[in-house]
């Protein structure tokens, strides 16, 4: 590479939950840089997860753990070797599972037919919670490429 990595920005807590991993969820979540909207789709879909939900969990656990259902365990990447290209499954960095659960989330979340964003989110979240949905169905057939392809997992860099 010809430049030197980029650095790591800090992120500051979200003002409810005093969370960092809220406030990274709404950065993706946020779009054309309207982070006060994102803050209040979450919050208002937090709230609706709260209503729904049936355990005693508080509606950010149900969140998080929502969230780490999602987080895909490995993915297969593209390798050239000789003339033809392989899928080869690989471990994923824990940063990139959490990016990716949290963009297939909000994906997913926006491609549903509720009436508001916070209820397409709140619906999501649940689902994910509950181990079902469009995320979970993502996260599966993530793991289902990467286990026909371990026949190629030898050619790892």
């Amino acid at each position: 590479m010809r430049k030197s990595r980029a650095k790591k920005r800090i992120l500051l807590p979200d003002p409810r939950f005093g969370d960092k991993l809220v406030t990274r969820f709404v950065n993706t979540m946020m779009m054309s840089g309207k982070k006060n909207l994102a803050f209040k789709i979450f919050y208002d879909a937090i709230d609706i997860v709260e209503k729904n939900k049936t355990d005693d969990e508080s509606c950010l656990d149900v969140w998080k753990k929502a969230l780490s259902n999602v987080m895909p365990q490995v993915e297969v990447r593209s390798r050239r070797i000789g003339g033809a290209t392989f899928q080869i499954p690989m471990q994923i960095r824990s940063e990139r599972k959490v990016s990716m659960a949290m963009s297939w989330m909000i994906k997913f979340a926006r491609q549903r037919n509720e009436k508001s964003m916070a209820n397409k989110l709140a619906q999501e979240i649940l689902a994910a919670y509950k181990e079902e949905g469009a995320s979970i169905k993502k996260k599966t057939e993530v793991h289902r490429m990467a286990e026909a392809n371990k026949a190629f997992s030898h050619f790892r860099f």
